[in-house]
C-alpha cells in the first residue's frame, strides 16, 4: 500500500491534540515510513512576511508577506516546507508528488515567492508529521485515520477550517456520524 499523494483524515478521538481534525497530505510513504504535512492548521500569529524578515529575504509589503504559515506537524517545527503546484520547480530540489503536487524545502523557493516568481498555489508550513516503518499502517488499522484522494482544490483553495469536513465528504462520510471508538467483529 503506497499512500504517497493521498490525504490522511484524523478520526475523532485520535488521542493527540496536535492531530485533532487534521488533514495530512502524504508527501512520501513506503517501507521506510511516511512523511506528511498537516494542511489545515494555522501557525498562530505567523505570516510568511515574518519568516522572510527573519531570513533577511525582503518581501515586505508584497502579497506574499500576508500569506499564512501553517503548522505542518510536530517534527522539526523550525524547518520550513512549501507544498505547491508543479508549475514551479526549485533550482535546488523539488519533490514531485502524484496528483498535481510538489514539495520544496529549500530557501530558494521562499526567495522566489518573495520576488513574485513562486508557484501559482502554495502552502507554507513549519514542521512535518512523520511515521516509522509500519507505524502509519498500524494507526490506520486502529481507526486513527481515514485515507482519501487529494485534490489541489481541497488542499490549496478551501479555508483551513473547512478542509477536514470537505475531505470526509469526498468519501461520502458525514462528520456527525463518526465515532471515536473502533469496533472489531
Amino acid at each position: 500500500m503506497d499512500l504517497t499523494g493521498k490525504l490522511l483524515i484524523a478520526m475523532p478521538g485520535i488521542g493527540d491534540p496536535r492531530f485533532e481534525h487534521a488533514v495530512v497530505f502524504l508527501c512520501s510513504h513506503g517501507e521506510e515510513g511516511a512523511m506528511g504535512l498537516i494542511v489545515n492548521k494555522p501557525a498562530d500569529g505567523v505570516a510568511l512576511g515574518d519568516l522572510l524578515e527573519q531570513l533577511d529575504m525582503g518581501g515586505e509589503g508584497s502579497a506574499a508577506a500576508e500569506l499564512p504559515v501553517r503548522f505542518g506537524g510536530p517534527v522539526e517545527t523550525q524547518r520550513g516546507f512549501v507544498l505547491h503546484t508543479p508549475d514551479y520547480e526549485s533550482d535546488v530540489s523539488s519533490l514531485k508528488v502524484p496528483g498535481g503536487f510538489s514539495m520544496t524545502a529549500t530557501l530558494d523557493i521562499l526567495e522566489d515567492i518573495a520576488g513574485g516568481k513562486g508557484p501559482k498555489d502554495l502552502l507554507v508550513l513549519l514542521g512535518y508529521a512523520g511515521w516509522g516503518p509500519g507505524q502509519l499502517e498500524s494507526e490506520i488499522a486502529m481507526n486513527g485515520w481515514l485515507t482519501a484522494e487529494a485534490s489541489p482544490e481541497l488542499v490549496f483553495s478551501l479555508a483551513d477550517d473547512s478542509k477536514w469536513e470537505a475531505a470526509l465528504k469526498t468519501l461520502g462520510v458525514d462528520p456527525l456520524t463518526l465515532s471515536a471508538s473502533a469496533g472489531h467483529a
